[in-house]
């Protein structure tokens, strides 16, 4: 890869999502997603509100929190009237996401007599948009990665520019975090590299071999580059897709379905080509004659989900709750989609394990299909949990509440003091409610003491109406005492692993005097 980057400035509205929704700073509200803080406000922050933690942590922090679930759509379709009043700077803004957006310095800073009043003339620009806008951040430095740290270090309605040549001595002192690949970052700060600088330091051949093309992307924004800076060339003529529409469409959800059909076709000439693309154009004209178009760009490669995406989120801002020149004077007669950074596909790097594959790509539209039809709620996932019952460990929760990208199952939990929690392994299969009982050698019913001791050593065991096991090997009691403070809730219980003369290991429950089996181990 080249190590020439190209000059960009950074457009960033802090708080976006909950800006786009119109919540006032002042007041403590925070957006979720996958049942995690994605933006929260300032008054949130001052409570002790963060991006990440879990729903229940922040509303913990902040009883009086308002939550509200992540509308991209919502977002995308208010952000176009704020990027529409840039197109008085610079005809090349591309839209990185909802709230961020960047564009090559070269035309504007020489218009306007240098990087930083350019910088000011924008945020004057933006200052007129028909938003009710939070705190707007400009970064000026070498390629889009740098511009985008410069912005998120500005202060508040302010400026950063970094002088020409200097983005690699910006970057360095940040943490590898900032790259946003968690999985990545953890293995840095292990390996003990934990700035930009420090792994930017590496050789790029080794960081190749053991972390293949993403980290090599990586490799290339702590070095001050850019993965992909944008590129000023003009793709092939072949590689537009379009349609032609009669009559007009005029509503956001028809215009959306031919998007996604739009999408599917340009993914099959770049894969044709063996080719992908990191932003393609959006244009759509109206039955007036009117020509709109809009810059999409990715931090990667994009898929035809992507596309679809970014595709009805610019269709709904044109034709849905548009204002002013955002919104379109008619109905749209030809809609087309173009890649406008075509880039040599590099493939896939799974995971060891298998990672992300087509077969979970179709089983995420699975779940959105069966959601449309049962409900949210209808459609259930697995999670992780901590807890001292077998029964609380792994829960079923909505799926549009965990992040389907991250297998929720396989997320470590936090470790935790359960005590009377049962060691590992974990029980396989678990039980409703099956009763049972413990007698010792003479046939009295073995139980546990007020000291969690028991009373007798167990001797045969029976669970339901089977017959009479002898116990070849027991381990226990594992005592819990819950809500102690509270009578209404407070429970006590006590749990006995046994190894019966069958060969099965099950788990029994002693609670209010009678036991019962809890869970079996397969």
């Amino acid at each position: 890869m080249s190590d020439v980057t190209v000059r960009s400035a950074v457009v960033w509205c802090l708080d976006w999502p909950v800006v786009a929704l119109g919540h006032a700073p002042d007041r403590p509200s925070a957006v979720v997603h996958a049942n995690r803080v994605v933006a929260c406000t300032v008054a949130a922050r001052s409570a002790g509100v963060q991006r990440g933690l879990r729903r229940r942590e922040a509303q913990r922090r902040c009883p009086s929190l308002e939550v509200v679930d992540r509308d991209l759509a919502a977002e995308a379709r208010v952000f176009e009237r704020v990027v529409v009043v840039l197109d008085d700077l610079t005809p090349r803004v591309e839209i990185v996401r909802p709230g961020v957006v960047a564009f090559p310095t070269r035309g504007p800073s020489r218009y306007f007599g240098g990087d930083q009043t350019m910088a000011e003339q924008c945020l004057a620009l933006i200052a007129r948009a028909p938003v009710v806008l939070g705190a707007v951040r400009v970064g000026v430095a070498d390629g889009v990665f740098a511009a985008t740290m410069a912005a998120r270090l500005a202060p508040d309605d302010g400026v950063h520019v970094v002088d020409p040549g200097g983005s690699a001595a910006f970057v360095a002192p940040l943490p590898v975090r900032l790259l946003d690949r968690p999985e990545l970052a953890g293995v840095l700060g292990r390996l003990g590299l934990h700035t930009l600088g420090a792994f930017a330091t590496l050789e790029r051949a080794d960081v190749v071999g053991r972390f293949g093309s993403d980290g090599a992307m990586a490799h290339r924004l702590a070095s001050g580059l850019d993965a992909r800076p944008p590129s000023v060339a003009e793709p092939t003529p072949d590689m537009e897709v379009c349609v032609e529409l009669d009559p007009p469409i005029e509503r956001v959800d028809q215009a959306a379905f031919m998007g996604k059909v739009l999408a599917d076709q340009l993914l099959a000439r770049l894969s044709e080509r063996g080719a992908s693309s990191t932003c393609i154009v959006v244009s759509a004209t109206t039955a007036q004659g009117e020509e709109l178009a809009r810059h999409w760009r990715h931090d990667g490669a994009l898929t035809a989900a992507a596309v679809a995406d970014r595709v009805r989120w610019q269709l709904d801002g044109w034709l849905g709750s548009g204002q002013g020149r955002s919104r379109t004077s008619g109905g749209v007669v030809r809609l087309s989609v173009r890649p406008d950074d075509v880039i040599p596909a590099a493939g896939r790097q799974l995971g060891f394990w298998g990672g992300r594959s087509d077969a979970a790509e179709q089983a995420a539209r699975a779940v959105a299909r069966l959601q449309g039809l049962l409900g949210s709620e209808a459609v259930r996932v697995p999670e992780r949990r901590g807890g001292r019952s077998p029964r609380e460990l792994v829960v079923t929760v909505p799926a549009d509440t965990v992040d389907l990208d991250r297998s929720s199952i396989d997320t470590p939990v936090a470790p935790a003091p359960w005590p009377g929690r049962l060691p590992l392994p974990v029980p396989a299969r678990l039980h409703r409610r099956l009763d049972a009982e413990i007698l010792d050698e003479r046939g009295v019913p073995v139980r546990v003491d007020a000291r969690v001791v028991l009373t007798a050593v167990p001797y045969q065991a029976r669970a339901g109406t089977d017959r009479w096991m002898e116990i070849v090997g027991w381990a226990g009691p594992w005592p819990v005492d819950e809500r102690w403070w509270d009578p209404a809730r407070a429970r006590r219980r006590a749990r006995l692993q046994v190894v019966t003369d069958d060969g099965t290991a099950r788990v029994f429950l002693l609670e209010a005097g009678q036991w019962w089996v809890e869970a079996t181990y397969d």
